[in-house]
């Protein structure tokens, strides 16, 4: 009896494994059934519904992060009595992502240089496919990411991103959805850039082809505390509201210049809009009662004179072909800051020439010196 019940269990057993081994093998020849091999993707050079008027792609950059391929399709079984596999293949576009996507744009369209030369920076283009929720059919999932740039004056200057893609369904045993499909995505990422750059040529700094530069000098009448440098309103000694200092000096006086302002683009150009001020601070600059004559006062104008001059000086260093399109922020507070160094370079060669204007000979050089230049410059007759 113990002998037949061991019979009985090794049967079993037998058994078992067998139907194990059969699932096994079936499961296993499902997932490594033939499939047909499918050919890389080949994009069809389209010609644009719309014709790009400010800008041509100047370069085409790979920054994908899966570049095995742009196309993961389920393939289309050997036989057609065999089930379809859930397992999509890789495939690229004919001579590769890069190479297919650089290709459609050149020949599907004439680049015009002599437009604004934009740069396409690939993020994403893949094709994901699943088996379908009906028998028999396939669907697709395109997803485009692209960044444009504007390559302005050999730099590249970011404009915008643009993301898109579309849905598909096709018929297990027919890939002729997919082209077009990928084709009209691509081309709704052109259509994307060309409406963006019509809107913005003309009104966006990134976008602007020159510059112009736009000084306005701030001649207002004196406001509280400050003085604006006018020809024809000399400094007063009521300009001096400081308590006298002690020492040797018999007045002392503390002029400046700065500038502010701001920018906008009209017709595609920027316009630097900059406001000029030189003045003097009454609150700091003082003067000794025994000093109050026509003479010290003067002299303590030629101060005020030369700050003007100097600011005139940068005003002209400011220039369109002095800048760039790229950092004329930078290059205008750099070139001020220069300015700002000469003036008070020149402002303590004038007191070391003159002492202080207790040389009367070097101070009447340095009045004609400074006429000449305030003439020259068109600030005085």
């Amino acid at each position: 009896m113990l002998l037949q019940k061991r019979t009985n269990v090794l049967i079993a057993r037998y058994r078992i494994a067998t139907w194990l081994l059969i699932v096994l093998t079936l499961v296993c020849g499902a997932a490594r059934q033939p499939t047909v091999k499918m050919a890389p993707i080949v994009l069809r050079p389209a010609p644009l519904p719309f014709t790009p008027k400010e800008f041509y792609i100047a370069e085409v950059k790979d920054e994908r992060e899966d570049r095995k391929a742009v196309a993961y399709l389920i393939p289309t079984p050997a036989s057609p009595g065999l089930p379809l596999p859930t397992t999509p293949q890789p495939v690229d576009l004919q001579g590769g992502g890069l190479a297919g996507i650089r290709e459609f744009i050149q020949r599907s369209w004439s680049q015009n240089n002599k437009l604004r030369p934009l740069i396409i920076r690939l993020k994403e283009c893949k094709v994901v496919e699943t088996p379908g929720a009906t028998k028999g059919r396939v669907e697709g999932k395109i997803t485009i990411a692209l960044a444009y740039d504007y390559r302005r004056e050999g730099k590249p200057v970011h404009l915008v991103e643009y993301r898109g893609g579309a849905r598909y369904s096709r018929p297990a045993n027919s890939f002729s959805v997919i082209e077009p499909t990928l084709r009209q995505s691509l081309i709704a990422g052109i259509r994307y850039i060309n409406i963006w750059m019509d809107q913005e040529a003309g009104r966006n700094e990134k976008l602007a082809t020159g510059i112009q530069v736009n000084f306005t000098d701030y001649i207002r009448d004196a406001e509280d505390d400050t003085v604006f440098y006018t020809p024809n309103r000399p400094l007063k000694w009521n300009d001096f509201t400081a308590t006298p200092r002690g020492g040797k000096y018999a007045a002392l006086v503390f002029p400046s210049f700065a500038y502010q302002g701001g920018s906008e683009v009209v017709n595609g150009v920027i316009q630097l809009n900059l406001t000029v001020k030189v003045y003097v601070i009454r609150s700091s600059s003082w003067v000794k009662d025994a000093a109050r004559d026509a003479y010290s006062l003067n002299h303590e104008q030629r101060h005020f004179d030369i700050v003007k001059l100097v600011a005139e000086r940068f005003k002209r260093k400011i220039q369109p072909d002095s800048l760039t399109l790229n950092d004329y922020n930078s290059m205008v507070q750099y070139k001020f800051i220069e300015s700002f160094r000469e003036m008070n370079r020149m402002q303590e060669k004038y007191d070391g020439e003159t002492g202080h204007g207790t040389n009367s000979g070097a101070q009447e050089a340095w009045n004609s010196r400074i006429d000449a230049d305030l003439r020259k410059y068109g600030i005085k007759q």
